[in-house]
């Protein structure tokens, strides 16, 4: 058995998302909604409850107040009675990286009597029972276990890269190379033996040249001295970490078997609390899709994801998008290959995502911001971005062509 009691569950929530532009304009990236009524630190969070942790840090900065609202005390995830639960923000203005984050409130952590530390990313989306990478943890007397698992070549350079020799144990770690010589990849999930871990994160806060990040500065110094493991991962697993991939994960999710579940053997939690029932008036016109609760559909849904509150009006049509929560399709309009934000309308006889794609091959995926509200006749092609709160005074013409970026004036 895994000594969870003696395991403290550090998670990484203080990230930018630079790299999901506007869909993370003054949003930490781990509230991103997924799965219509789910957000994407609800998965971690999960995951650690799931597995009889009780014991969680987590570690905000970017926006810290909306995600700590959002986190409040830690309910409904895991009673105060069952456990602690943390939210540490840096001490002076910004955490300098991912290590730094955690040294920085280690008086704090070391409040929690513990034996192992488990380190994950809160910008991810899987289902992992955390005892088991425990298990292995201990049955290899690691100091450092890194869950890996592989992903196309091509696609290696945005991750930590590992290469492992014959016992398992990892010989090489590279963060985001330009050119991968391997295809597997670390998750962003380490478990520390805490002499390790300490012994690590003092001597990266004392060097000044150090980026202090576990990917760039602690895991290669501890290749090269730690016995360091390789916990392979063979289940979905997917990084958040670009609009195109949120937008995949999303859409994945409405096929006939999706590669993720939401059931009751591995339930995922989350703090908003269910609106009314979804009231969908045609239920022959909704197809391979996820309706949230406290949706009103009255036309025609296929291949979508909606979150809580979104309102599909009569004759409307979505077709293979993202839509988040409270946005407004008006009728005889359609949404295709698009990603809504929270709070958008579209206006009567609109089209969305209109058009052939702009070369072969191209992602084409056309992207509202927060608030966007588009006027009634408006046609918007493919690849096209409003930024957030652009509205009816900022259009100058009734359609705008594929690719084009449309900002508030």
């Amino acid at each position: 058995m895994s000594e969870t009691k003696k395991t403290l569950a550090v998670i990484l929530a203080g990230g930018r998302g630079t790299r999901m532009d506007m869909l993370c304009h003054r949003l930490a990236k781990p509230l991103l909604p997924f799965a219509g009524r789910f957000r994407i630190i609800d998965f971690t969070l999960s995951n650690c409850v799931n597995s009889g942790i009780r014991s969680i840090a987590v570690m905000v900065d970017y926006e810290r107040e909306t995600i700590a609202d959002y986190l409040g005390d830690g309910l409904p995830w895991m009673p105060k009675q069952q456990g602690s639960f943390q939210i540490l923000g840096p001490r002076v203005n910004s955490y300098r990286g991912t290590a730094d984050a955690v040294y920085q409130n280690l008086d704090l952590l070391s409040k929690q009597p513990f034996d192992y530390m488990l380190v994950l990313a809160a910008d991810h989306v899987y289902q992992m029972d955390y005892r088991k990478m425990l298990d292995f943890h201990q049955k290899e007397e690691a100091d450092v276990t890194v869950g890996v698992i592989s992903v196309p070549i091509e696609e290696a350079s945005r991750f930590g890269t590992v290469m492992v020799g014959s016992e398992g144990r990892i010989v090489d770690f590279v963060e985001k190379p330009e050119i991968p010589l391997s295809s597997l990849v670390s998750m962003g999930i380490y478990v520390f033996s805490k002499q390790a871990l300490l012994r690590s994160l003092e001597e990266d806060a004392s060097d000044v040249s150090s980026p202090h990040d576990f990917g760039h500065a602690i895991m290669p110094r501890m290749v090269k001295r730690n016995n360091v493991f390789a916990y392979k991962y063979f289940d979905y697993w997917q990084d958040i970490g670009t609009v195109e991939a949120y937008y995949s994960a999303n859409i994945e999710l409405t096929r006939e078997f999706p590669a993720i579940s939401m059931n009751n053997k591995w339930p995922v939690t989350t703090r908003d609390a269910a609106p009314l029932p979804a009231r969908i008036s045609r239920p022959d016109l909704v197809k391979n899709s996820i309706v949230s609760p406290g949706c009103v559909v009255k036309g025609r849904v296929e291949n979508s994801v909606l979150s809580p509150g979104v309102k599909v009006e009569e004759n409307a049509v979505v077709l293979n998008s993202v839509i988040m929560g409270n946005a407004t399709i008006g009728e005889h309009s359609v949404v295709d290959r698009s990603i809504l934000d929270e709070g958008v309308t579209i206006g009567r006889f609109c089209y969305i995502g209109f058009g052939n794609r702009l070369m072969p091959g191209d992602w084409d995926v056309t992207v509202l911001g927060k608030r966007v509200v588009v006027p009634p006749h408006t046609a918007i092609g493919r690849k096209c971005k409003l930024l957030p709160g652009a509205g009816p005074a900022d259009f100058t013409t009734n359609v705008l062509p594929s690719g084009t970026v449309l900002a508030r004036c």
